[in-house]
């Protein structure tokens, strides 16, 4: 296989069991993939492999103990070349929103009463709503970006407004995980450093389709969920060296105090973290065998964001024609991912989820717990219909979608086409 060059769209979708489930009388067309993606077999393999065989609990003196401290660290190592950070600075978890409730309470400890954290109304809320239940135990100010519904951008000169010398933290996700917008993080950390502010990033929408680079964003924490980039429902933390020794994480008391365990809580879950770098390594495997694991990393996402484009294109253009449709979001000339969020004339988006269903069309609807977002574009509290582009997804499965809500439209009887 030639270096940059993806496999064919068909052997990529090989890999993934889910996609031979037949609904309605066709395959379906999994959209869901901002909510999570399906899983190929080598991370299921990955996984049953170590609970079969080296299943045991950390740091005890016998083999498979060993090598369950090996996996961890081999996954850690994984994770740095993900996100081009360190191993000592990768931290595991539950989620992205867990791993954030944790670090913000754990950060605010010696900040002072009048101390201001700034949050976005583009962001999912689990980067909203742990700073502000962390700033209401410390008695803190938050400021919120606002969002210009019409562009489905951040007002960046509201931002500006918002950044003073008594600014902590800015928390900012990197991409709109309701409408696709990639917002500019290492032009926003910029402006928080400027002002001597730590800059937090959700990266769960943007991970999937943008290979995170901490250094290059200037960020001092990144979060995001394998789960929506083929693995299973485990969560990651980047957060820089120096930061995550000195942050007083809650802890027992016979824990590590050391980086990067001081971060974690309890027993993690072994075999969802063991599938997760396999999840990293199946999209460099993708890639072929040329380089080290990042280089491979980074030849994946370019092919695959190529891909994306092409596949959003057709998207956006077919429901953009369709009589009855608004969509939401960013244009395709500006930077965004393969998602698509948009509502249908005079049916809630619960009902046209059920009705797409029927086409074999999955499609997640609501507010994807970006509340303020949608709330923002009018759209509380039916909410979106939100479609996603992952690595399996084909142009037939986008012209699937397409007649599927054209049907809707004319109020035909639904069917798989």
């Amino acid at each position: 296989m030639l270096a940059g060059t993806l496999p064919p769209i068909a052997a990529i979708r090989a890999h993934f069991p889910a996609l031979t489930r037949t609904h309605a009388g066709a395959l379906v067309a999994y959209f869901d993939g901002p909510g999570g993606t399906q899983v190929p077999r080598a991370v299921a393999d990955a996984m049953v492999d170590y609970l079969y065989h080296h299943n045991a609990n950390t740091h005890w003196a016998y083999p498979t103990s060993a090598e369950t401290d090996n996996a961890l660290a081999s996954a850690r190592e994984t994770f740095a070349a993900f996100f081009n950070g360190r191993p000592d600075e990768i931290v595991f978890g539950a989620n992205m929103t867990t791993l954030t409730m944790h670090l913000a309470r754990a950060l605010v400890r010696d900040w002072d009463p009048g101390d201001e954290i700034v949050v976005t109304e583009l962001d999912h809320h689990a980067n909203i709503d742990p700073w502000v239940e962390a700033a209401r135990d410390r008695d803190l100010v938050v400021h919120i970006v606002r969002l210009i519904p019409e562009t489905g951008q951040l007002d960046w000169e509201d931002l500006k407004t918002r950044l003073s010398r008594r600014t902590r933290l800015l928390a900012i996700g990197a991409a709109s995980n309701a409408i696709g917008t990639v917002s500019d993080v290492a032009c926003a950390a910029d402006l928080a450093r400027a002002h001597g502010a730590l800059t937090f990033v959700d990266g769960v929408h943007f991970a999937p389709h943008h290979l995170p680079d901490v250094r290059a964003l200037g960020c001092d924490g990144f979060a995001c969920s394998p789960y929506k980039f083929y693995g299973p429902h485990v969560g990651a933390l980047w957060l820089r060296r120096d930061l995550l020794a000195e942050v007083d994480f809650p802890r027992l008391v016979p824990a590590s105090h050391d980086p990067p365990e001081r971060g974690e809580t309890g027993t993690l879950n072994h075999e969802g973290i063991v599938g997760a770098a396999a999840a990293v390594a199946w999209l460099a495997s993708l890639a072929g065998t040329d380089g080290d694991l990042r280089a491979r990393l980074g030849r994946t996402y370019a092919d695959l964001h190529l891909r994306g484009a092409e596949l959003l294109d057709q998207l956006w253009t077919g429901l953009a024609d369709t009589d009855g449709v608004t969509l939401f979001g960013p244009a395709l000339d500006q930077p965004r991912t393969p998602t698509v969020a948009f509502t249908v004339d005079g049916l809630p988006s619960e009902a046209v989820a059920r009705q797409l269903a029927d086409a074999g069309v999955f499609v997640s609807h609501g507010d994807f717990y970006a509340y303020t977002a949608v709330a923002r574009l009018g759209q509380q509290p039916e909410g979106l219909v939100r479609a996603g582009c992952a690595c399996y997804t084909s142009a037939d499965d986008v012209a699937q979608l397409v007649a599927a809500v054209r049907s809707l439209v004319r109020g035909e009887p639904l069917h798989a086409h």
